[in-house]
C-alpha cells in the first residue's frame, strides 16, 4: 500500500492550487499556504479559489492557512509555488520552521537577478540540509484543473525524492517522469517563457506557419545552447521540460507570457499589459537577466537580443527582424551524440 504523506504547498496561485488538489485527491493531508486571510477563508468555506481558478471545485482535504509555521508543521514534503521574486524571502522564513529531512520541491519557473540563480539554488542556499527537487513541464494549470492528460518532470540528484514525488502526484490524468538533470529541467522551464512572448507577438501579427515552425525550432536551439554552456544535458531539451514545455507555452492563450506577447503585437504598452494581466509573467523579468548573462558569457542568442531591442530599446519590429535575417546562420542542430553515447 502506498505511503501516506503530509504535504504543504506554498503559494495559492493557479499552479499551487492544482498541485495541492491533486495531492489531496490522492488521499494525502494537504495544506495550501496563502498570503491573504480573505482568500484563505474563501477557499476553506467554498472549496474554490475564485481569484485564479473560478469554478474549479477543490477536494475537502485541501485546507488553506496564512500561517507558514502551521502550514509546514509535521510535513514531510513542501512544494514552493511562489513567484521568483518572493522565493528567497519565503525560503528564509521556511528555514526557521522546517525539519531538515523534509523534501522541498520548486515549481517556480524563474531566475533571481542577483547572480543569475535558479530557484533550486536559492532554496539550497536557504535550506542546505533539505533534499531539493524541481517540478517542471508543459503544465498549464487550467488544463490540469479541467482533467486534461498532462505530463511533468521531477528532477533531482536525490533518486528517492524523485520516486516519492512520482508516487505522490500520479493520477489518471497527471503523469510524472524523472530526471537527474535538475539544472537543465529548471532552465528549460525558465527560458521558454521568453520565447512565448515572441510567439504571442507573432500570432497577433498574423505570421505564417513556416515562420512559427522556424521560431519554435530556433528558440529550442538557442535555449539549449545557453543551458548547455551552463552545464545542462542537451538531451533534456528533447523531453517534456524542454521542447514539450516550449511548444505548449508558445502556442496557448492560457500562457501568461504568450498573452503578454500577443498584446505587444497589438501595439499595447508593456506597463499597461502587465497591469491588466494581474499575475506574474516571468518571461518579462527573465528576458533582462538572460540578455545580460548571454552577453557576459558571449553566448549567441539573436532571438533574445531581438526581443530585448523591441521591449527595452524601443526598436521597430521591422528593423529587428531585418537585422535577425541578416545575422549569422549557425548549424541547424548543434549537439550530436558521440561514440561514447
Amino acid at each position: 500500500m502506498p505511503a501516506t504523506h503530509c504535504v504543504a504547498v506554498l503559494g495559492g496561485g493557479s499552479f499551487g492550487t492544482v498541485i495541492g488538489n491533486i495531492i489531496a485527491a490522492n488521499g494525502h493531508t494537504t495544506t495550501l499556504w496563502m498570503r491573504s486571510d480573505e482568500r484563505a477563508d474563501i477557499l476553506n468555506e467554498s472549496q474554490e479559489n475564485p481569484t485564479y481558478l473560478p469554478g474549479y471545485k477543490l477536494e475537502p482535504g485541501l485546507k488553506a492557512t496564512t500561517d507558514l509555521a502551521a502550514a509546514v508543521s509535521g510535513v514531510d514534503i513542501v512544494f514552493v509555488a511562489v513567484p521568483s521574486k518572493s522565493c528567497r524571502a519565503v525560503a528564509q522564513k521556511l528555514a526557521t520552521c522546517i525539519d531538515p529531512a523534509t523534501l522541498v520541491i520548486s515549481t517556480t519557473k524563474g531566475i533571481e537577478a542577483d547572480g543569475f540563480k535558479l530557484m533550486s539554488q536559492v532554496l539550497a542556499e536557504a535550506l542546505p540540509d533539505n533534499p531539493i527537487g524541481v517540478l517542471s513541464g508543459p503544465n498549464l494549470a487550467r488544463e490540469i484543473a479541467a482533467g486534461q492528460i498532462t505530463g511533468s518532470v521531477i528532477a533531482s540528484s536525490h533518486t528517492p525524492l524523485c520516486e516519492t514525488i512520482q508516487d505522490l502526484l500520479q493520477s489518471r490524468s497527471f503523469r510524472v517522469y524523472s530526471s537527474s538533470d535538475m539544472y537543465g529541467v529548471e532552465l528549460g522551464g525558465a527560458l521558454k517563457n521568453v520565447y512565448a512572448i515572441m510567439a504571442g507577438m507573432g500570432a497577433a501579427l498574423g505570421v505564417g506557419e513556416n515562420t512559427i515552425g522556424m521560431l519554435l525550432t530556433r528558440s529550442l536551439a538557442e535555449m539549449s545552447r545557453f543551458a548547455v554552456s551552463l552545464g545542462a544535458d542537451p538531451l533534456t531539451f528533447l523531453g517534456l521540460a524542454g521542447v514539450g514545455d516550449l511548444i505548449v507555452t508558445c502556442s496557448s492563450p492560457l500562457s501568461r507570457n504568450y498573452r503578454v506577447g500577443y498584446a505587444l503585437g497589438e501595439g499595447k504598452a508593456l506597463d499597461e499589459i502587465l497591469a491588466d494581466l494581474g499575475q506574474v509573467a516571468e518571461g518579462v523579468n527573465t528576458l533582462k537577466l538572460l540578455k545580460d548573462e548571454a552577453d557576459r558569457r558571449d553566448i549567441y542568442m539573436p532571438l533574445v537580443s531581438g526581443l530585448y531591442a523591441i521591449l527595452y530599446e524601443r526598436r521597430g519590429l521591422d528593423e529587428v527582424i531585418g537585422n535577425m535575417m541578416l545575422a549569422e546562420q549557425p548549424q541547424d542542430v548543434e549537439f550530436s551524440l558521440g561514440a561514447g553515447h
